[in-house]
């Protein structure tokens, strides 16, 4: 499979063809080639990550670069390499397609023989007819694997998923956290778009990487957090934020750090925690508390210069949860956990939802990693189809003018 088996596909194409033919103004903030900036937001949602592709690859085709990057799990992934593989005002999602078809997704699934073998008779369940059969061998990988669950609290190392984002980070000379933060510098000729009184004085680019640390319940945002895990901050491989945040309970072992500061009141003025930091420092999928964090930009005291795109994996709370059984209540808890907070959020700044984009992902499986191209190609159509309607749609001069009334005081009765 090649990159252009996704870029050069015709409906891909001539969602592209469309868009160039519209005068699209969606920020006020340029470079001297005219590409205008955006932040970026993307959620987490597995192997449904592939349709992110799609919608960042359409508008980066249309002359859309991202400036600030923020993303939990899947959205991690795709966030680290947008903000790693080159500088901020070039192109970057083909590159990133190049390293998805060059990697099997299925090597991620690096635990023990009967661990693949669960996963594979489950692979083969679905395309089957002799259900019983599979469901059978499904059943019994799955008792044997549960001594491997109890002792690491998860069926896969995810080791092979850190060397793949290591490796990438290697091939652009990152090897720490300083080297990613230096190429991440705003573009040369950066400037407000004619006509507008503002200046770009202040605007910096930022990196926020979402991932959960579960023995002090906090919402870590890296790289912003990350002195309180290790000695050396600025050397630390942005590979481990991404393996951090990526950690889907159960199908990954969790992922852990000796912690480099214990002192109480870094981590009370930090996250305000008030105990005795840990010695070790556990962290989780950061969908486990926030999968769509799209207030990490956000100051509601201003009208930005640039807007914060958020891009979502499916459309969630469409209908009610059932609980009546005990597999569908413990979900039902755990997705009410994971999109609490931010659903908190979009209910108190209803302006953003004029700035996201919901990517219907179908009824694709969201931990399929051993999905067929072209399952993968229909993902990444989605994503580009999704990126289409909402840009022909999205009205920047509008957005601003209700931001300008959310920023005027109010009015005393």
């Amino acid at each position: 499979m090649e990159i252009e088996y996704f870029t050069k596909n015709p409906e891909v194409q001539q969602i592209i063809k469309e868009l160039k033919t519209k005068n699209l103004i969606i920020s006020d903030v340029l470079d001297e080639e005219g590409n205008q900036y955006v932040d970026l937001v993307q959620e987490g949602g597995g192997v449904h990550g592939i349709a992110l592709l799609g919608y960042t690859y359409v508008l980066e085709q249309v002359g859309i670069r991202f400036f600030s990057l923020a993303g939990t799990s899947a959205g991690a992934i795709n966030t680290m390499l947008l903000a790693s593989v080159a500088d901020i005002q070039k192109p970057k999602t083909e590159e990133i397609i190049d390293f998805m078809t060059k990697q099997d997704l299925f090597d991620f699934v690096d635990g023990p023989f009967r661990t693949k073998q669960l996963f594979n008779s489950i692979k083969k369940n679905a395309e089957s007819k002799f259900k019983l059969f599979w469901t059978a061998l499904i059943v019994f990988w799955g008792l044997t694997i549960i001594p491997h669950i109890l002792k690491y609290k998860g069926l896969n190392p995810g080791e092979e998923f850190r060397k793949w984002i290591f490796e990438i980070l290697k091939k652009s000379n990152i090897h720490s956290t300083s080297d990613l933060l230096a190429l991440r510098q705003k573009p040369k000729g950066l400037s407000i778009r004619k006509g507008i009184a503002r200046t770009i004085d202040g605007l910096e680019p930022k990196l926020k990487i979402i991932a959960a640390e579960i023995t002090t319940e906090t919402r870590v945002i890296f790289p912003d957090m990350n002195k309180l895990f290790w000695n050396e901050p600025d050397k630390v491989n942005p590979a481990d934020y991404v393996r951090a945040s990526m950690s889907i309970p159960l199908f990954f072992h969790p992922f852990k750090v000796k912690t480099g500061n214990r002192n109480k009141e870094d981590w009370y003025e930090c996250v305000k925690y008030k105990g005795e930091p840990p010695e070790e420092s556990v962290f989780v999928d950061g969908g486990v508390l926030s999968n769509f964090p799209i207030d990490v930009f956000h100051n509601h005291k201003i009208v930005p210069r640039l807007p914060t795109f958020g891009v979502k994996l499916g459309d969630d709370r469409h209908e009610v949860s059932l609980v009546n059984n005990v597999p569908k209540f413990l979900m039902a808890i755990f997705n009410s956990a994971r999109h609490v907070l931010d659903y908190q959020f979009l209910l108190t700044n209803p302006d953003y939802e004029k700035l996201i984009t919901k990517i219907d992902v179908g009824e694709h499986n969201w931990l399929n990693f051993s999905m067929p191209d072209k399952d993968k190609l229909d993902l990444f159509k989605r994503g580009a189809k999704a990126a289409a309607e909402f840009l022909t749609g999205f009205k920047w001069e509008k957005y601003k003018t209700i931001r300008e009334e959310l920023t005027k005081p109010d009015l005393p009765e």
